[in-house]
């Protein structure tokens, strides 16, 4: 029987850490860098965080072979940051195809597990691993997570891992996002990210363990839909969710295991909706259990709201929240695409909400859990973005990577109640159509309880789009609200302006939109009026505003790169939040009337 540890709260999740005392080497608990459990919706007991100091090795000679047991690793680096940041310990910026990395490890003698999974949280681009010397899997994808079996490689007192990651960012066959194609930043692109640049870790499950989840609440039914696929021999097993809040019992259910995917629904004795003001959160246990016997056990959160499309109006739970986003590219001083730490997502976040914003277009990037988990605890609603650019759109040969990766992003992040929409491109050409349409009909397909933004800016390549939205960097107020303060024919579905402002201040060697303003009172003209033009739109459900912070060369946000106020904040918040027409007299289909 497996050793479980007591039901974990949604709070309680956030300060699991690895069982220490079985680290191999004895590293001390402070020396463990991002040591927090990576996933807090898919929560073991038994799992042992490998972030640390890896040996390393990097060639642009793809004939290098470094997983033989006798190759010579000439450097180190600390995972899970990437070799062009300075908390790798490397900052090395320059091109480089391939990446190595080596180290050892040792399973927990008190782990009761039957079997043992090892875990990538995200590795760019093309990923194999090796434990002792058998090469275990492979993986395409620079952001999605991945896990590889052991199997029966493992040794009971030392193993060695090596993982090598692939990454041509000028090939034109990968999503790069933000990441430059050029030796050095420029214009709206950064520093690249290579290799690994999220948590590796192992894990132990049983027999048959639960490999996805899906909760899909409905909270006018008093009740949740819980679908689990099961990896393992189904024979005999059941299904068991225990469900809480606040720590009182409000839901439970047990049903068998079906072949293929398992569907149960729950019915709550209470239900309380996740909202921006109110960010709610159930607690949740699943277990596989073959008689009495446990087999695998997990511990998640969800929250119980709806999105849904009435009119020209967004819903969340039949509201209409008017959606102050805010552009935030996920990039750091000095992790680049890995935060240094917990607290700086959590930060992040606090930081947007400060001046105003009540959430975020994830822009040109798939951003960890332990973000999107914050997100859902500080009520903080996003749009779940894919890093397309890069990719050369009319060769097919980008296609199955980016469908294939696609869906592994959606199977991760699709239980996150902040999640409310989906952008899987941005400022696409019309050759990206056809590439465009699939992705969104796949979507649909998997996940229905959200809205697709097939892309943000530019071409719009579906015939039935679910909403739509432009870009506009017009510094002139007067001009922007002669555009977008009244009724165009695009409102017949939801409309916002999803990139606006970008206003440059402050600009050291880097660059804004437009001409910076002569002073301070002239920027918070400016900046209220392009906001207060689309606040006062009835027509218009949100807007995103460029952008959270400066990022290197691009020196037009909010707060500086470090995360420090360049403006009164306070103001800029008096700015944003105030009553939006939108909230006032929503552009409803069905009740018109009672609005006009």
């Amino acid at each position: 029987m497996l050793v479980h540890a007591k039901p974990l709260t949604a709070l309680q999740l956030m300060f699991l850490l690895l069982p220490w005392t079985a680290w191999a080497g004895n590293e001390a608990a402070a020396e463990i860098p991002r040591p927090e459990h990576p996933r807090p919706q898919m929560v073991r007991s038994e799992w042992l965080n490998l972030n640390g100091e890896w040996e390393f090795a990097e060639s642009d000679d793809d004939r290098e072979d470094f997983s033989r047991p006798d190759a010579v690793y000439p450097d180190k680096i600390v995972v899970p940051f990437c070799r062009e940041s300075n908390l790798s310990g490397l900052a090395r910026r320059g091109f480089v195809k391939n990446v190595w990395y080596r180290r050892h490890f040792a399973v927990p003698s008190e782990w009761k597990s039957r079997r043992i999974r090892l875990h990538v949280g995200a590795s760019d681009w093309k990923t194999r691993v090796w434990v002792n010397g058998q090469l275990v899997g492979e993986h395409v994808g620079g952001s999605a997570p991945f896990a590889f079996e052991t199997g029966d490689v493992l040794d009971p007192r030392d193993n060695w891992v090596v993982i090598h990651a692939y990454d041509d960012a000028r090939s034109g066959r990968q999503a790069c996002g933000k990441q430059s194609q050029q030796p050095d930043s420029y214009g709206c692109v950064y520093t690249r990210t290579t290799g690994i640049w999220q948590t590796v870790w192992i894990e132990g499950v049983g027999d048959s363990f639960l490999e996805a989840i899906s909760v899909v609440p409905g909270p006018g039914n008093k009740q949740v839909t819980l679908r689990a696929g099961v990896d393992g021999p189904s024979r005999g097993l059941v299904l068991e969710a225990r469900v809480s809040a606040n720590g009182k019992k409000v839901g439970r259910t047990q049903v068998p295991v079906a072949w293929g995917h398992t569907q149960a629904t729950m019915r709550l004795s209470r239900v309380r909706r996740w909202t921006p003001a109110d960010p709610f959160l159930y607690d949740m246990t699943l277990r596989l259990k073959r008689g009495n016997r446990i087999v695998d056990e997990v511990d998640t959160y969800f929250g119980v709201r709806t999105v849904t499309i009435d009119g020209a109006a967004i819903l969340i739970n039949g509201e209409a929240v008017f959606q102050r986003l805010v552009l935030d590219q996920g990039f750091y001083p000095d992790g680049i695409w890995t935060a240094p730490s917990d607290a700086a997502l959590r930060k992040d976040i606090e930081l947007s909400q400060a001046a105003g914003f009540n959430g975020a277009r994830l822009h040109q990037k798939v951003f960890e859990p332990r973000f999107l988990y914050w997100a859902d605890r500080l009520g903080y609603v996003v749009w779940g973005e894919f890093p397309n650019w890069g990719m050369n759109v009319n060769d097919p040969a980008v296609n199955g990577p980016v469908i294939d990766e696609w869906v592994e992003i959606l199977e991760r992040d699709r239980n996150h109640p902040a999640i409310v929409g989906w952008c899987p491109f941005n400022e696409t050409p019309p050759s990206a159509g056809p590439l465009q349409r699939t992705i969104v009909d796949i979507t649909r397909v998997i996940d229905p309880t959200r809205p697709v933004l097939e892309s943000s800016g530019y071409h719009h390549g579906h015939p039935a789009p679910d909403l739509l939205d432009a870009h506009d960097y017009d510094q002139d107020p007067a001009a922007f609200n002669a555009r977008w303060g009244g009724f165009i024919d695009e409102y017949a579905r939801p409309f916002f302006v999803s990139e606006y402002g970008g206003i440059g201040w402050q600009i050291q060697g880097g660059w804004g939109y437009g001409a910076a303003p002569s002073d301070l009172e002239e920027f918070y003209r400016r900046y209220a009026g392009l906001t207060n033009a689309l606040l006062d739109n009835r027509f218009m459900f949100g807007f995103c505003y460029t952008q959270l912070y400066d990022i290197e060369q691009e020196q037009n946000g909010v707060y500086t790169y470090e995360r420090e106020p360049k403006f009164d904040v306070a103001r800029l918040r008096g700015i944003n939040a105030r009553k939006a027409q939108y909230e006032i007299h929503p552009p409803l289909l069905m009740r018109t009337d009672s609005h006009e």
